[in-house]
């Protein structure tokens, strides 16, 4: 598993001389076009949010799906899903923006809200011609605004960021995206927090320490049966299935992209022994460990 890629990590592959130095508590946003980083993309998570209209043919992969782009994309990327990138042409045009979580937490998180940023949601959109034309003119509009010195930038940024998301939100069916956040949003977002801060798995001797309804109940200090209708009325699911499905994600990760063996694998994600974590995995993933493992390239 490639080390978590930071921003300044990113201008140093690109080759940018951005600041000397970009602080973590400090909001940050920089907007590039896309010939500013031609080439594949390895394989990894980022500690950023990234924002990408693709004017080129390539093959986005994440743990769980591959997704081929024969046509423009809208794709959103978030700190906790890892993706690579592989182009099959040279001609590859669009622009990108690239953000911190300081930046998002400046207007109280109002963006990393909206579904797109979300486990388990999609993070690829294919817009109309004239969609594209207008988020690649927000794109544009956001490069210029970039190189002014204008005190409230960032809130010029934000808005032209928000209407590019608002595209993204109109090519999708109908849904309830304009929930209130209310009690059951906020203990949502705080078991999925505490969730996701528990990946990626670095080493072999991380062992997973939530691993249940009640162990996050307990660090949330609620009543298991509370959090798990808070749970279930915001998202649909359980917490046992949003759990799951988050350790399949990382197994499968694990499983693709390290030599660890699978004992291994399963110790880190809470399996004391293997046929327990074989047993969970098949349930889930509909396959084994070993079965996934023989199938990677």
């Amino acid at each position: 598993m490639n080390k978590r890629e930071d921003i300044a990590g990113f201008y140093e592959r690109i080759h940018y001389a951005g600041p000397e130095r970009i602080e973590a508590d400090k909001p940050h946003i920089n907007i590039f076009e896309r010939a500013a980083c031609i080439g594949a993309i390895p394989y990894s998570r980022r500690d950023y949010y990234k924002v990408t209209l693709i004017l080129g043919t390539g093959r986005l992969d994440y743990s769980n799906q591959s997704i081929y782009i024969d046509r423009p994309a809208l794709v959103f990327s978030n700190p906790m899903i890892p993706y690579n990138w592989i182009p099959d042409s040279t001609d590859q045009q669009g622009w990108f923006c690239i953000f911190n979580q300081a930046f998002v937490q400046q207007r109280e998180g109002l963006l990393t809200n909206l579904p797109m940023f979300q486990i388990d949601t999609d993070k690829v959109f294919f817009p109309d011609a004239d969609s594209v034309d207008e988020i690649a003119a927000f794109f544009k509009a956001m490069m210029r605004e970039n190189m002014k010195n204008y005190v409230h930038k960032y809130d010029i940024l934000r808005n032209y960021l928000h209407l590019i998301v608002h595209h993204a939100l109109k090519m999708q069916p109908a849904r309830d995206y304009e929930r209130d956040l209310n009690a059951a949003a906020r203990i949502t977002n705080l078991f999925l927090e505490l969730l996701n801060r528990q990946f990626p798995i670095y080493s072999r001797q991380n062992e997973l320490q939530l691993r249940s309804a009640k162990d996050f109940a307990k660090q949330l200090s609620l009543h298991t049966n509370h959090l798990n209708r808070a749970v279930k009325d915001f998202t649909g699911k359980t917490t046992t299935e949003h759990i799951a499905s988050r350790i399949v994600l990382e197994a499968n990760d694990l499983l693709r992209h390290t030599d660890w063996t699978i004992s291994e694998i399963g110790y880190c994600l809470g399996f004391q022994y293997p046929g327990y974590f074989n047993s969970f995995y098949k349930k889930h993933a509909g396959t084994t460990p070993n079965e996934l493992r023989k199938h990677v390239v």
